[in-house]
């Protein structure tokens, strides 16, 4: 159901006017607030700033290995002053389009689990144990890939097993710590870190590659991945009653915004599987995460082998000038997210219009741009369509990304889980595909791909347009005794208290 119009409710009314925001005018808070503000990031800011991070983790650890794969299997050497080619790994394209397919049959797996998982145990914890063991799991890969082709795939299945929660969970953790307004900069400010991550792994997995070797692309990721799970793990808390370092301002506000979960009143509610199932606005967010995971790992893993067969570029040219569209993604990203909120604030349009508008305006110009670039005739254009075109996905993550707390928070986790997991499929079929089509590495075979991600935006354009929704769900509305319930604990004192770990009776 489409909201009524721009008009907000009570509990929004009371956020707007509470907001504590990077722009709040400080002088209304009492002295000692100030002065802790002043000088301070508020701490669901903080939780972000390291989740950006973690994501970063994420993607470098996942991207990885599109530029290792061109070291491992065409390595240039001099010899007697003759340049000699020398396959280390002798895999032809779709050998190398299964080893870097391969993540995506585990991290398919474990995305509802995932989801499910982060509401027992809380986000935290599980987002941290996903990628600690992603790391590990990559700091062990030469050793996997030097015994065995199988053991390597078998190995990289495993890592997207223990990725594939990272998403998931992170909703969970939103779903406490994000104020409604503010949900689409929060999650938006962690989300871009995928693409900051992939900004960073692609040049310097090629530099890494060429004066060290492709095995030590693996051991640095790894051991700058590990490094994080501790900063994780020590400094930020799965609850905002749980956090120490958090102002009573700044508690109070989230709890009074964000309601029951926030307040830990365990909201006894079975996720409503066959309504998931049958909800257009859900449908519309999986169709859209899908549409815009093809065009992204499409992009992602073929990008690299591209700019080097078709554009001759070398190696380090190819791994900065892969890297510069996620870059612009990263920065858009944000923006978009902020502008989403800048406009729901605004009250000129509903949740539902915010949506859509940065969900299809990007899907429509990514369609564009993607079709121009496949008819560019230079190389300095192709590069550039190809950059604006992923860069305009970023104002898609401000639509459905942020989506799923909208239309249920409660079960937002479980939601990202199912989208997630359909849009896993296009990272196990697009390098396979890609693989497939491209054979004698010709301008025309890849312009093949290029207009199969066009049509795949196009299509989620308009689902998303036509279903698409801002609104509670009745299916996802809490009965009202439990928003009367008031948790009058305030901080925690040492523990975790995962989603859910009250009671309301």
């Amino acid at each position: 159901m489409e909201e009524a119009g721009p008009s907000k409710s009570p509990t929004e009314k009371t956020a707007i006017k509470s907001q504590l925001s990077f722009t709040q005018d400080l002088s209304e808070l009492p002295t000692e607030a100030r002065e802790k503000w002043s000088f301070s990031l508020p701490r669901r800011y903080f939780v972000a700033i390291l989740a950006f991070l973690g994501f970063c983790n994420i993607y470098a650890l996942r991207a990885n290995l599109s530029v290792a794969i061109i070291a491992m299997t065409n390595r240039t050497e001099i010899e007697n002053g003759t340049v000699v080619y020398k396959q280390e790994f002798p895999w032809d394209s779709e050998m190398q389009g299964l080893v870097l397919s391969s993540f995506f049959y585990g991290y398919i797996i474990t995305q509802i689990p995932g989801g499910w998982l982060a509401t027992q145990i809380g986000g935290k914890r599980l987002f941290g144990m996903g990628i600690a063991a992603t790391a590990v799991l990559t700091i062990l890969t030469p050793a996997f890939a030097n015994t065995s082709l199988y053991l390597l795939v078998l190995a990289r299945v495993l890592e997207g097993l223990f990725e594939g929660v990272t998403y998931p969970s992170i909703h969970a953790v939103w779903s406490q710590w994000a104020p409604p307004l503010e949900r689409s900069r929060l999650a938006t400010i962690a989300f871009s870190g995928s693409y900051f991550g992939t900004v960073v792994s692609l040049p310097l997995s090629a530099f890494l590659a060429e004066k060290a070797g492709w095995e030590s692309i693996f051991y640095v990721f790894g051991v700058l991945a590990i490094l994080w799970c501790i900063a994780w793990g020590v400094f930020v808390t799965g609850s905002p009653q749980a956090d120490r370092r958090i102002t009573d301002h700044e508690l109070e506000y989230i709890r009074s915004s964000i309601g029951p979960s926030a307040n830990h009143i365990k909201v006894n509610m079975d996720p409503p599987w066959k309504r998931f199932l049958t909800s257009l606005p859900v449908w519309a967010i999986i169709i859209a995460h899908f549409s815009e995971n093809w065009g992204f790992y499409t992009l992602l893993t073929g990008l690299p082998t591209f700019m080097k067969d078709v554009l001759h570029f070398d190696l380090q040219q190819m791994g900065w000038l892969a890297a510069l569209p996620y870059l612009v993604m990263g920065i858009v990203v944000q923006i978009g997210g902020f502008t989403a909120d800048w406009l729901r604030s605004q009250g000129h349009l509903t949740t539902t219009q915010v949506r859509k508008l940065c969900n299809c305006g990007a899907f429509s110009c990514q369609t564009l741009f993607l079709l121009a670039a496949a008819h560019s005739t230079t190389r300095s254009a192709v590069v550039a369509n190809l950059t604006v075109a992923v860069g305009f996905g970023g104002f898609a993550w401000a639509g459905f990304s942020v989506n799923h707390l909208d239309i249920a928070p409660q079960f937002a986790s479980i939601l990202m889980g199912l989208s997630n997991t359909m849009a896993t499929l296009p990272g196990m079929i697009s390098p396979l595909l890609t693989g497939h089509l491209v054979q004698h590495k010709t301008v025309e075979e890849w312009q093949a791909v290029f207009y199969i991600a066009s049509g795949i935006y196009l299509v989620g354009a308009i689902f998303y347009g036509l279903f698409a929704s801002g609104k509670r769900q009745k299916w996802a509305e809490i009965p009202d005794s439990y928003a009367l319930c008031r948790d009058d604990q305030s901080h925690a004192s040492t523990e975790d208290m995962p989603f859910g770990s009250g009671s309301c009776e």
